[in-house]
């Protein structure tokens, strides 16, 4: 009883309106609102605020704005009305065109609490009016947020006149979670609010259904309780597909990072700490392009990505091919030398970029098909994650392909199986370490291209991938592209799902001890590689 009379006082008028009048004659909306304001009387000025609200006037939702800011005046001797927007530029309340100066008598409509409340509940059903269904169901959004008991009846008066099945079961979730915080006592009001918070599912529903007091009606704890257990099982199965979407997610991640490790440590037994480096150069190509265009054709900012990727791969690969040619070349067969010089010249590359580029993050933009998020159900998805699992996919496919059906493609499956056998075949083995290796690093470059989308751009980038890269390539096999792409389906999905229970730290722990344990049993991974070579 003391919620409703409470809130009674201030919405009457406005309601009634609202149920009464659909759309107010637009010849009458000045004569009989905007002269209310130079009324200077609080009461007048409540009237034509809820007037207003229902008049369907172009500037209705300019004039209540301006009232909340203390941005519309009135002139006591004209009673002109009228009011500033936020470039200081003054406009005609009664017709929205903007006016040279105001008038010399100007005053401030007055604002005590209850204008500013009845102002936010006008504003909120003009939103809930709007022809535009995103922006009602934007009110609709707000509201449940705020959980306002004030906008309850704007919601009833909303829900009257809705015909889009969305907005309405936007606005009677809305309803729902008032009433539920403010009223949940009511019988008549409560069952119907459980049963649509028990339809919506997720969190949020959750923390309301759980805020239904101990002491409420039995029959309404009950009903309260079981939308609670029913919630809960829902909550749970999200929860568990959306940490599959994480781990498939993190899958593609390790995928392009680890994919160019897998060539050059499965065909030349090189154990590459500078590979990281390699999808660094990519991020930072990324971020070189990205500034030009900026700087001189800021309109093909969406197409970024298109002149980048080609770039990091060239500026990768011809770097990767410079490091076996005046590096690696001097050291095959000795596997843990390779290891100590490729960790100094991961070491020089970092500290040539910090020399550059500065050692802070850089900023790196995301295209507008890139940005923003979608839903499917309880499953938040985004967008950028979304592509980098496409751009994965897209990758392995087209390596796959390359060392099926290319020349090159061929002489490195030969090297791998046989490379002394590959080399009395007339194969340069030479030319193709120095190919095998680059095509390595522009793989490693293209993954940089897509990590700039997610991550910090910095001269540590790929530091945080480098120890997860060799445990893909290890954990499925070294060398077998189909081995990679399952162990970083298998990493990525065991360790998100792992992280809720176990979390980040001790998730990783386990998985290590896993693998250890794994190639203790198998020590050529999941899928090793045949050959003469290989086998001996």
């Amino acid at each position: 009883m003391f919620f409703q009379i409470r809130f009674f006082f201030a919405f009457a008028i406005f309601f009634g309106l609202l149920g009464a009048v659909a759309r107010a004659d637009e010849a009458a909306f000045p004569a009989t609102a905007l002269a209310r304001f130079a009324a200077d009387s609080f009461s007048e000025s409540e009237a034509a605020i809820s007037e207003i609200a229902v008049s369907g006037a172009p500037t209705a939702k300019a004039i209540l704005e301006a009232a909340s800011a203390r941005r519309l005046y009135f002139s006591p001797s004209t009673k002109v009305v009228f009011y500033k927007d936020l470039s200081d530029k003054y406009f005609d309340a009664a017709t929205g065109q903007p006016i040279a100066s105001p008038a010399a008598d100007a005053k401030a409509v007055r604002l005590n609490n209850r204008l500013r409340g009845t102002i936010d509940t006008a504003l909120g059903a003009l939103m809930l009016k709007s022809p535009d269904k995103s922006k009602r169901l934007e009110a609709a959004a707000s509201i449940f947020k705020s959980r306002d008991a004030s906008k309850l009846g704007a919601l009833d008066a909303a829900l009257a006149s809705e015909h889009d099945g969305d907005v309405k079961q936007a606005l009677e979730e809305a309803k729902a979670a008032i009433v539920l915080t403010s009223a949940p006592n009511d019988r008549a009001l409560a069952f119907p609010a459980i049963a649509a918070l028990k339809a919506r599912g997720g969190q949020e529903a959750l923390v309301l259904l759980q805020s239904v007091p101990a002491n409420a009606p039995g029959d309404i704890r009950q009903a309260a309780d079981s939308a609670v257990q029913s919630v809960e099982f829902k909550v749970t199965i999200w929860n568990f597909v959306q940490n599959l979407w994480y781990g498939l997610s993190l899958s593609s991640v390790l995928l392009l990072a680890a994919i160019g490790l897998a060539i050059t440590f499965g065909v030349m037994g090189v154990i590459n700490m500078a590979h990281g480096e390699m999808v660094m150069l990519g991020a930072y190509t990324t971020f070189v392009v990205q500034e030009i265009i900026r700087s001189w054709a800021p309109q093909l900012f969406d197409y970024s990505l298109a002149f980048a990727i080609p770039l990091a791969f060239l500026v990768s690969g011809l770097v990767g091919v410079l490091i076996e040619r005046t590096v690696i070349r001097f050291l095959y067969g000795r596997p843990l030398d390779t290891l100590l010089a490729t960790w100094g010249v991961s070491l020089v590359l970092q500290q040539a970029v910090r020399t550059i580029f500065g050692p802070t993050n850089q900023d790196v933009g995301a295209p507008s098909f890139m940005s923003g998020t979608f839903s499917i159900g309880q499953l938040a998805i985004t967008w950028n994650r979304l592509w980098i699992i496409v751009f994965a996919g897209l990758i392995f496919t087209a390596l796959l392909l390359a060392l099926k059906y290319t020349s090159l493609g061929l002489q490195m499956r030969a090297v791998t199986q046989n490379r002394r056998m590959a080399s009395s075949m007339g194969i340069r083995t030479g030319a193709v370490d120095a190919l095998t290796f680059g095509l390595g690093s522009a793989i490693a470059g293209l993954a940089g291209v897509a990590l700039s989308q997610i991550d910090n751009v910095s001269p540590n980038l790929g530091q945080g991938y480098i120890i997860d890269s060799f445990l893909v390539v290890i954990f499925g096999g070294v060398g077998n592209l189909w081995g990679t792409l399952v162990g970083a389906l298998t990493l990525g999905v065991a360790n998100k799902l792992l992280e809720p229970t176990a979390g980040a730290v001790l998730g990783k722990i386990i998985l290590l001890v896993l693998i250890i344990l794994f190639i203790q049993k198998r020590p050529r991974g999941l899928f090793a590689l045949k050959g003469r070579a290989i086998e001996a």
